[in-house]
C-alpha cells in the first residue's frame, strides 16, 4: 500500500525532513547542531545512538480479541510493508536489530469487541524492537501499546491503516524513572479511512518519540493528540509530521503538557506540509503547556508549509504558561481551597485528550497518574 504513496509525489529536500532510509550510514551519528536533534540531550540517549547489536527482548503480553492476530516476520518482509522507512539513528538501528519485526494485524471487514492490548515491559536491559500493525480495509477497532518497567529502547513501530478502516491506536509511555525510550512512529491513511492516534508520556528519563504521518489516497482523516507530564530532571520530546500528500484529506493536532520540577524539559515540535496535490484539505495544529512550577522549560515549535492555496483550511497554535489566575480566583470565590482549584484546572486541562483513548479503564489509569504527579507539587498549596 504504501509504494504507490512514496511514488507519486517528489522526496523531500528540507533540515526538517530527514530522508527515510533503512541504510544506518544514512543517519549518522548526530552532533547536536542538525536541526532535528538540536533539542535533544544526546550524551543521555547514548545507548541509542550506538550501533552495537543486542539480543535482548521486553516482556511481551498480547490480548488478541477475535479478528486479530500475531506473528514474527523477517526483516526483508517488514521493510516491505512498512509506512515509512527510518527517519533518524534510533529507528534505523532500532530496525537494523531487532532480527525482524512483530506484525499484529486486523483482519478486513473485523469489528474488534475489546481493545488489542500489547504490553511491553522492561527489567533494564538494552532492545532494539520493530512492531508493524495492519488493519485490514473496512475493519473497526482499538490498539492500545503498553510500555512499562526500566529499559533503554529503540523502537520502529508502523502503522497501515486500510481503505475505509476506522482504528483508535493508543501509545502509552509510562516507564520507570531511569528508561530511555526513542524511536519512530509511522502511519499511513487509507482511501476515506479514520485514524485517531493518542500519544502518552508519563514515565522515563527521556522519551523522544517523531511521529510521522501521510496518506495512501484520497478521503483519508487523521487526528493526533497526545499528553504529557515531565517532572524534575525528566526530558520528553515529541516530534511530528502530517504529510498532506493527497486531496481531499483531513488533519487535526493537539497535544497538552503539563511540567514541574527543577529541570523538567518538554519539547514539541509539529510540522504540516501541503502538498501540490493536496487540494481541499483541512488541517490544524495545536500544543498546549502548563508550566506548574519554576525551573522548568517548554520548547513548543509549530511549523505550517503550503505550496496549494486551494485548501479548505489550516493553521497552527501554541501556548505556553502559568495557572490562570481568573480559572483560580473563580474557583476559590466559590468556596474551594486553592490545591483542589489548582487540580481541577489540571485535570480539565488535560481530561479532553484523555477521554479520546476510548478505553474506560486505561483513561481511570492516566487520570490517576496524573492526579499522583499532581500530589508532588499541590502539597505546598494545602
Amino acid at each position: 500500500m504504501a509504494a504507490p504513496v512514496l511514488e507519486a509525489v517528489e522526496a523531500l529536500e528540507s533540515h526538517l525532513h530527514p530522508t527515510p532510509s533503512f541504510e544506518v550510514d544514512d543517519h549518522p551519528y548526530p552532533k547536536g547542531q542538525e536541526e532535528i536533534w538540536r533539542f535533544t540531550p544526546l550524551r543521555a540517549i547514548k545507548s541509542l545512538l550506538t550501533d552495537e547489536p543486542s539480543d535482548e527482548h521486553l516482556d511481551w503480553d498480547e490480548t488478541l480479541p477475535q479478528g486479530a492476530s500475531s506473528r514474527s516476520i523477517s526483516a526483508a518482509e517488514a521493510r516491505l510493508m512498512v509506512a515509512e522507512a527510518p527517519i533518524d539513528r534510533v529507528s534505523v538501528l532500532a530496525a537494523a536489530h531487532s532480527g525482524g519485526a512483530q506484525l499484529i494485524e486486523i483482519e478486513p471487514g473485523a469489528e474488534l469487541d475489546g481493545p488489542l492490548t500489547i504490553t511491553l515491559t522492561g527489567s533494564g536491559q538494552r532492545v532494539w524492537g520493530h512492531l508493524v500493525f495492519k488493519v485490514g480495509a473496512q475493519a473497526t477497532g482499538t490498539i492500545l501499546l503498553r510500555h512499562e518497567g526500566s529499559a533503554s529502547y529503540a523502537t520502529k513501530v508502523d502503522v497501515l491503516v486500510g481503505d475505509g478502516a476506522k482504528v483508535n491506536f493508543v501509545s502509552i509511555q509510562d516507564w520507570d524513572d531511569d528508561a530511555l525510550h526513542g524511536g519512530h512512529h509511522s502511519v499511513l491513511v487509507g482511501r476515506d479511512a479514520q485514524v485517531r492516534t493518542v500519544t502518552v508520556s508519563l514515565g522515563g528519563k527521556v522519551v523522544r518519540l517523531a511521529e510521522t504521518a501521510r496518506f495512501a489516497a484520497p478521503g483519508g482523516s487523521l487526528e493526533q493528540f497526545g499528553l504529557y507530564f515531565v517532572d524534575a530532571g525528566q526530558h520528553i520530546e515529541h516530534r511530528l509530521f502530517v504529510d498532506h500528500n493527497a486531496p481531499h484529506t483531513h488533519s487535526n493536532v493537539d497535544y497538552r503538557g503539563a511540567l514541574q520540577g527543577e529541570g523538567a524539559r518538554s519539547v514539541w515540535i509539529g510540522d504540516v506540509l501541503i502538498r501540490k496535490v493536496a487540494e481541499g484539505i483541512s488541517t490544524y495544529e495545536s500544543n498546549k503547556n502548563l508550566v506548574l512550577t519554576d525551573g522548568c522549560r517548554a520548547d513548543s515549535v509549530p511549523n505550517l508549509e503550503i505550496e496549494t492555496g486551494e485548501i479548505e483550511g489550516a493553521g497552527h497554535s501554541s501556548t505556553t504558561g502559568r495557572f490562570d489566575d481568573e480559572q483560580l480566583f473563580y474557583l476559590r470565590s466559590r468556596g474551594i481551597s486553592e490545591a483542589e482549584a489548582r487540580r481541577l484546572v489540571v485535570r480539565g486541562f488535560f481530561a479532553d485528550i484523555v477521554r479520546r483513548i476510548g478505553v474506560p479503564e486505561v483513561e481511570e489509569h492516566m487520570m490517576a497518574a496524573v492526579e499522583r504527579e499532581l500530589a508532588v507539587t499541590m502539597g505546598s498549596y494545602a
